[in-house]
C-alpha cells in the first residue's frame, strides 16, 4: 500500500522547481536552490537508510524462508533493495552498513535503546549531515567500538558531526565529507594507535602492482600503494608538476607579450610521463640489475623494409603492434642493431649497434643542454632521451653536434607540435611554434645554468 504523503510530496518535488527551470534562476536564487536541494536530499536521504535498515532487519539470514527478501524472492535484503530502487549493489550495500549502525535498538522489554552512533542519526533525521560524512564518521569509528571507552567513542563521534554541521563552537563552516573523513581518521589513530598496526600487516600483504592486457592502445595499470610509498610517488610529481621557471629564451616583456600557455597535457598525463622519465633514468643507472648482462632494454623488432618504410614495430612483452611514431622515436633514442636471418629463421649475421649515442657523448649533451630544450618544460636532464635533430635516417651523425636532450614527451611530439629544432655551430637554437611566436624567430635554447652564465659573462664582459 502506497503512503499518500509521500506520494504527494513526490509529485510537488518536480512541480515546485522543474529541472528545466534550474538554468534561468539568478546568481543568488541558484545558490539558495542548491542549499534547499542538498537539505531537501538530506532528508530523503534519511528516510533511504532507515528503509534499508528496516528491509535488512526483515529479511534476517536467521529469519531463513519467512524472511521478507526470501518471501519476495530474493537472497538478501541487498537484492531486494537494489531490485526495488534499481540502486548498485555497492549502494545498497552501503545503505544497509549505515543502517546498522545508525537504527536504534530493541530491549528485551521492546524499549528503544540508543543506537551504536546516535549522534549520526540525528543529525541524519535533522536533515543536516549527508550520507557521505555519516559514512566517513562511522567508517572510521565503527572498527575500534570494541577497544575504546564509550565515553571517548562518544566524545569523537559528537565532534565529528558538530564539524560536519557546522554547530561546532569553534566554526559555524560545516566541513566538506573529505574533510570529514580526514579528520575521523585522526580521531582513530589517536584513540586506537594500537589498532594501526594490524591495518598496515593487512596493507602490507595487499599491496601490488599489475599491467593488464594492452586494450584500445593502452595498458592498464592496477594496484595499491602503502601510504608511505604512495607519499614518496606524489612528492615527486609534485616536485615535477609546478613549475617554477619561466622559458628561459623569452624575456619577461616578450613573455606577456606571447601570452604564454599552459602544459597542454592533463595532469594525468604528465604524471604518465615524469613516471616515464624516472623508469629511463633507472635503466640508465649502474645499480639496476641487468637482464642478460645489459641494462633493462625494450627490445623492438621491425623488418628492414618497414622501417625504411615507416612500418610498424614489435616491443617484446607487448602484444599490441608499435606505430611507425613510436618506432622512430624508439630508433632515435636507443639506436638499432641489424640482424640477418635466413629464409629458414636462422640467425646469419649481427651487425653492431649503430644510432646510439655512447654514454660520454650523453655527458657533453647534459652539460651542453641541461634538461629537455622545450622551453618552460622542466623535466631534468637525466630524465631525458637524446634526439637526431637531423634524423639518422637522412644521414645525420650520431654526434653531440646534431643530438639534443628532450623530455619523452616532446620527443614524442617534436614532428607534430610546432616546435623546430636546429643546429647552429654545434648548438642548438628553437623555433617555437606559429601560435605561440608569429615572428618565427629562432633563439638559442639552453637549460645549463653554466652556459647560461657564460652567455651572460660573454654579453657583459665579465
Amino acid at each position: 500500500m502506497q503512503n499518500p504523503t509521500l506520494t504527494d510530496l513526490a509529485d510537488a518535488v518536480p512541480t515546485a522547481l522543474p529541472v528545466v527551470s534550474v538554468d534561468g534562476l539568478s546568481d543568488e536564487g541558484l545558490l539558495a536552490a542548491v542549499r534547499e536541494i542538498e537539505t531537501l536530499g538530506r532528508h530523503v536521504d534519511a528516510l533511504r537508510i532507515a528503509a534499508a535498515g528496516s528491509l535488512a532487519a526483515r529479511s534476517r539470514t536467521e529469519d531463513g524462508a519467512a524472511g521478507l527478501a526470501a518471501r519476495k524472492g530474493c537472497r538478501s535484503a541487498n537484492e531486494l533493495l537494489q531490485r526495488l530502487t534499481q540502486v548498485s549493489g555497492a549502494t545498497g550495500a552501503s545503505r544497509i552498513s549505515l543502517a546498522a549502525l545508525i537504527r536504534p535498538g530493541v530491549a528485551l522489554s521492546g524499549a528503544l535503546m540508543p543506537a551504536a552512533f546516535d549522534h549520526v542519526r540525528a543529525a541524519m533525521e535533522a536533515g543536516s549531515l549527508g550520507i557521505d560524512a555519516a559514512v566517513a564518521v562511522t567508517r572510521n569509528l565503527a572498527p575500534i567500538a570494541d577497544r575504546v571507552h564509550p565515553d571517548a567513542l562518544d566524545a569523537a563521534e559528537a565532534e565529528l558531526v558538530v564539524a560536519a554541521t557546522g554547530t561546532s563552537p569553534d566554526s559555524s563552516v560545516p566541513a566538506s565529507a573529505d574533510e570529514i573523513r580526514i579528520q575521523a581518521s585522526v580521531w582513530r589513530a589517536t584513540l586506537d594507535p594500537d589498532g594501526l598496526e594490524p591495518d598496515e600487516n593487512t596493507a602490507m600483504a595487499k599491496r601490488g602492482f599489475r599491467l593488464g592486457p594492452e586494450r584500445n592502445g593502452l595498458v592498464p595499470v592496477t594496484g595499491g600503494l602503502l601510504p608511505e610509498a604512495a607519499g614518496r610517488v606524489k612528492r615527486l610529481f609534485d616536485a615535477y608538476l609546478t613549475p617554477t621557471t619561466a622559458p628561459a629564451f623569452l624575456t619577461e616583456e616578450e613573455l606577456a607579450d606571447k601570452n604564454m600557455t599552459r602544459d597542454p597535457r592533463t595532469k594525468d598525463q604528465q604524471r604518465h610521463d615524469i613516471l616515464i622519465g624516472v623508469l629511463d633514468t633507472m635503466a640508465r643507472s649502474g645499480d639496476t640489475p641487468t637482464i642478460g648482462g645489459a641494462a633493462p632494454t625494450v627490445l623492438v623488432t621491425v623488418r628492414a623494409e618497414d622501417l625504411e618504410s615507416c612500418g610498424a614495430g614489435y616491443a617484446d612483452g607487448v602484444e599490441s603492434p608499435l606505430s611507425p611514431t613510436t618506432v622512430r622515436q624508439l630508433v632515435c633514442t636507443g639506436g638499432i642493431q641489424k640482424v640477418a636471418l635466413g629464409k629458414n629463421g636462422r640467425i646469419v649475421k649481427l651487425g653492431s649497434a649503430e644510432r646510439c649515442f655512447t654514454a660520454p657523448q650523453r655527458r657533453a649533451i647534459t652539460a651542453r643542454d641541461g634538461g629537455c630544450l622545450i622551453p618552460g618544460c622542466s623535466i631534468p636532464a637525466g630524465w631525458c632521451e637524446v634526439h637526431h635533430v637531423v634524423p639518422a635516417a637522412q644521414g645525420g651523425p650520431t654526434h653531440p653536434d646534431n643530438g639534443v636532450l628532450l623530455c619523452w614527451f616532446h620527443h614524442r611530439t617534436i614532428d607534430t607540435s610546432g616546435w623546430a629544432i636546429r643546429m647552429r655551430s654545434g648548438a642548438p637554437e628553437v623555433q617555437a611554434p606559429p601560435w605561440l611566436d608569429h615572428s618565427r624567430r629562432w633563439r638559442p635554447a639552453t637549460k645549463s645554468r653554466t652556459a647560461t652564465a657564460a652567455r651572460i659573462a660573454a654579453r657583459h664582459g665579465t
